[in-house]
């Protein structure tokens, strides 16, 4: 049977969640999803499942996909992102590929001058370590290889060392009263970092605190004369579990105002939710950072013992 391409639907979260299954089996991205995952990815209110997304299908399955959403603001510049998963191992190098990020060159720009006029916009495509395949055509397309995000893990059973608190920070775990003030801090202490966009209130109810992802009881504030200073957001992905066998709590998000850096908040916020994990009977503890991440992050994550287990590197198109 020919290929089928065409956009997806709200009712393709089952086959997204297979073709995704099959993509991880074979190039151990680490990234597993549920339907459920998927069919919330699908509801996304920046994601135009008309314009925004390409499928191949062949016998009714999904062989190859890409996504083009919007982001949630532009400031000072668009930052899109292409995603989906890519093609299926059974049905690579077949120019699939090559379709998918000829059609986001076309698209991306179409969609961004709707939603942002005048702003300039980057693409982004994340390579996975050793998909050379994907590097191969990232370059043929105009892609540059701007930015390395380690994803990195820390095993429980290892001594885990006790909560220290800065002094005047006390460290209290996260409620819906609070996380405005937790948006704010995210906000504030990532409008300096690479390819960061700040977060309106609905996308970081979205992505972050309204997901079904998200773990609240794993999810902290470091708090000054009761205002926030610093966060530590918590996701839990019950399909990587099933996958690896161990319960593995992911931060999201570690943030510090400026104005409390180096006073050894973040490493309070992080030596707390490690406690809080391990009572909490989870396994392991990852995260991912830019590598060249400039507020020290990297040297504080491998001082709480994080080692890096895998690597993206974000290709990016200039507009």
């Amino acid at each position: 049977m020919d290929v089928k391409w065409g956009p997806l639907t709200t009712h393709d979260a089952p086959a997204w969640a297979e073709f995704a299954a099959a993509v991880e089996a074979v190039d151990r991205t680490g990234s597993h999803a549920t339907v459920e995952q998927m069919a919330e990815r699908l509801a996304n209110p920046l994601l135009n499942l008309p314009e925004g997304t390409l499928a191949a299908r062949r016998d009714g399955r999904i062989v190859a996909l890409g996504l083009a959403p919007v982001r949630q603001t532009a400031d000072p510049v668009h930052l899109m992102e292409l995603w989906g998963g890519g093609v299926h191992p059974d049905h690579r190098r077949r120019g699939y590929g090559r379709r998918i990020i000829d059609w986001s060159l076309k698209t991306a720009p179409m969609l961004h001058e709707r939603h942002y006029p005048g702003k300039p916009l980057h693409l982004h495509l994340h390579v996975h370590d050793g998909n050379h395949d994907l590097a191969k055509l990232a370059d043929e397309a105009g892609f540059s290889p701007t930015r390395v995000f380690q994803s990195r893990r820390r095993d429980l059973a290892a001594p885990v060392p006790p909560p220290r608190v800065a002094d005047g920070v006390t460290i209290v775990t996260w409620t819906p009263a609070l996380d405005e003030q937790a948006r704010m801090v995210r906000n504030a202490a990532f409008r300096e970092h690479w390819g960061s966009t700040p977060h309106t209130p609905d996308s970081w109810k979205r992505l972050i605190t309204g997901t079904t992802d998200f773990r609240p009881e794993g999810s902290f504030l470091a708090t000054a004369d009761g205002t926030a200073v610093g966060c530590l957001l918590t996701h839990y992905r019950e399909a990587d579990t099933a996958a690896a066998g161990v319960r593995e709590a992911w931060i999201q998000i570690v943030a510090t105002v400026e104005e409390w850096r180096g006073k050894g908040v973040a490493s309070a916020l992080i030596a707390h939710a490690l406690a809080s994990f391990k009572a909490q009977g989870y396994g392991t503890a990852g995260l991912s950072v830019d590598a060249a991440n400039g507020t020290g992050a990297v040297a504080l994550y491998e001082r709480a013992g994080f080692a890096t287990f895998k690597s993206v590197t974000t290709y990016v198109r200039a507009f």
